[in-house]
C-alpha cells in the first residue's frame, strides 16, 4: 500500500524524468527513507461525511433500540471512534449543519435560525412566496460566505468536494464545493433526491475524483429519515407489525431506508479500495421523537432544549489509523468535526472555530464542558444572534442546565438534569440544587453571555 500511496505522489514527476529506470531508482530512494507516516501524508484522505436528518439519539440498533433495525451504521460504529454522547448545538436543520460545516456555535457564524425575520403581517407561506424570501436568504448566505468551510479550505489544498442533500445556504458554492446538486432553494431542490431517488451523483462523483487521482470530500446529509415519511411498502410493512401506530412504522421504516442507503455507500468505497484511506464521519443535524397521533414531531424532541432534539451519536472512522472503540461517557459536540477532519487531512485549523481534535484524548479531557445554543424557527433580525435566542445550555460531565432567554422564552424556567440517572429529562432538580445552578451558570456566561 506504501509503495502505491508513494507512485501515485510522485509519478506526476516522470513525466518530467522520461525515465522508466530513473523513476524507479527515485521510487525506491524515498521509499528506503521515508517513514510510513511520511508516505501517507503524501496521499491525504479522502473524506465522506454522513449527516442523518431528523433522527433520535436512540433510534439505532447499536443504541439499544429494542425494534429498529440498522446493521449499516451498527458496523460502520463497530469500526470507529464512536461517541454515544455526541451533541449538536441546535436542535434545528439550518443552524445545525451551519455549525457541523464551520465547525462554530450558531452565535459566531450567524446562521442562528432555519429562515429569515417574518416581516410583520406576513404568514410563514405568504413570506417563502415573496422577494423579502429570497432577499433574506441571500443576506443569510453571506454568513456563510464569510466563515471557513471544510470544503473551502480542502479545496484549497487540491481536493474535490461534493454537496448533495440537505443545503440551506442557496448554490452549493457558498459553503465551499467544487461540485453538487443543490443550486439555489431553501434547504435543498434537487439535492434531495440523494437517497430517496439514487446515489448515483456519488459515485460518480468518486469515480471522477479518482481518476483525476484527486482526494475528494463528500458531503452525504440526505432527507432521511426526515419527513415526508414515505418509505418503501416492503420496509413500512416490515414495521407496520411491531407498532399500533403508523405513523411510528413509517418513521421506522424511513431509518431503515436510510441505513440502507448508508451500506450502500459505505460499500462503493470497498469495492473500489478506498475504504483504507478514506475518513468517514457520521452524525445527524437534530433529533426527532415521533408522535403516535400524527405524522409530527413530538415535544421535547425537534426544536427544544432537550437531549431528544440535541443528542446524536457521533463516529468517526478510519480504517488502519484511527482504532475503534465506544465511547459511553465523554459529551462531545458537533463542532469538533470540522477541526478533526482538518488536522487529519494535513490542513491548518482556522482560529475561528471553537471544537476540538476528536482523536485528541487530552483535548477531550481538558475540555470539562460542551455548549448549546437554540433559536427561534425564524430569525428575528439579521444584526443580533441573541435576540433571536431560546435557550443556552451546557452539559458538564452528567450534569446539563438549561438556561432561558428572557426576550423569547419569559414563562420558561431554569432547569437543570442529572442525564446519567434521568437520560430523558424527567426530573428538574434545579429548585433543589441552587448552588449547583448557580456553578453551571458561571459556566455558561463564561463561554458567552448576550
Amino acid at each position: 500500500m506504501a509503495r502505491i500511496l508513494l507512485r501515485k505522489a510522485i509519478t506526476p514527476m516522470n513525466d518530467r524524468l522520461r525515465n522508466p529506470l530513473l523513476f524507479h531508482i527515485v521510487l525506491a530512494l524515498l521509499l528506503s527513507v521515508c517513514g510510513s507516516k511520511t508516505v501517507w501524508a503524501a496521499a491525504p484522505p479522502n473524506v465522506v461525511m454522513i449527516l442523518s436528518d431528523d433522527q433520535a439519539w436512540g433510534d439505532y440498533g447499536f443504541m439499544g433500540h429494542p425494534v429498529l433495525q440498522t446493521p449499516n451504521l451498527d458496523r460502520l460504529a463497530r469500526e470507529s471512534l464512536t461517541f454515544r454522547r455526541g451533541y449538536v448545538p441546535a436542535s434545528l436543520c439550518c443552524p445545525s449543519l451551519a455549525s457541523i460545516i464551520t465547525g462554530q456555535y450558531p452565535s459566531r457564524h450567524r446562521v442562528v435560525s432555519n429562515d429569515p425575520p417574518l416581516p410583520p403581517g406576513m404568514s410563514q407561506r405568504e413570506f417563502m412566496a415573496s422577494g423579502l424570501f429570497e432577499t433574506g436568504r441571500a443576506k443569510m448566505n453571506e454568513f456563510m460566505d464569510a466563515a471557513p468551510t471544510i470544503p473551502k479550505l480542502l479545496v484549497n489544498q487540491g481536493y474535490l468536494a461534493l454537496q448533495t442533500g440537505k443545503w440551506w445556504q442557496g448554490n452549493y458554492a457558498h459553503g465551499g464545493f467544487t461540485h453538487g446538486m443543490t443550486v439555489g432553494n431553501r434547504h435543498g431542490d434537487k439535492g434531495l433526491e440523494i437517497g430517496r431517488k439514487t446515489m448515483q451523483p456519488i459515485k460518480d462523483f468518486i469515480d471522477d475524483a479518482t481518476a483525476k487521482q484527486k482526494p475528494f470530500l463528500v458531503w452525504y446529509a440526505p432527507m432521511m429519515p426526515h419527513d415526508p415519511h414515505t418509505p418503501p411498502e416492503r420496509l413500512l410493512e416490515k414495521y407496520r407489525a411491531k407498532t399500533p401506530s403508523i405513523h411510528v412504522a413509517k418513521y421506522w421504516a424511513m431509518v431503515e431506508w436510510f441505513d440502507e442507503t448508508c451500506g450502500e455507500l459505505l460499500n462503493y468505497l470497498e469495492e473500489k479500495k478506498l475504504a483504507e484511506n478514506t475518513v468517514v464521519v457520521f452524525t445527524t443535524d437534530n433529533g426527532w421523537i415521533q408522535d403516535p397521533e400524527s405524522p409530527k414531531y413530538a415535544l421535547r424532541s425537534k426544536q427544544s432544549q432537550y437531549d431528544g432534539g440535541l443528542r446524536s451519536p457521533m463516529m468517526l472512522r478510519w480504517k488502519g489509523t484511527i482504532a475503534p472503540r465506544m465511547d459511553d461517557t465523554t459529551a462531545v459536540s458537533s463542532i469538533d468535526f470540522a477541526p478533526t477532519i482538518l488536522k487529519a487531512c494535513g490542513v491548518s485549523i482556522p482560529p475561528q472555530m471553537q471544537g476540538v481534535d476528536l482523536r485528541d484524548g487530552s483535548a477531550l479531557q481538558a475540555r470539562t464542558a460542551v455548549h448549546g445554543e437554540c433559536y427561534t424557527h425564524n430569525m428575528v433580525d439579521f444584526e443580533t444572534p441573541a435576540n433571536s435566542l431560546r435557550w443556552r445550555w451546557v452539559i458538564e460531565g452528567f450534569q446539563k442546565l438549561i438556561v432561558p432567554h428572557q426576550r423569547n422564552e419569559p414563562e420558561a424556567k431554569v432547569e437543570l438534569y442529572d442525564l446519567k440517572n434521568d437520560p430523558f429529562e424527567a426530573h428538574n432538580l434545579a429548585a433543589e440544587k441552587p448552588a449547583e445552578v448557580e456553578r453551571l451558570s458561571k459556566v455558561i456566561n463564561a463561554r458567552w453571555n448576550p
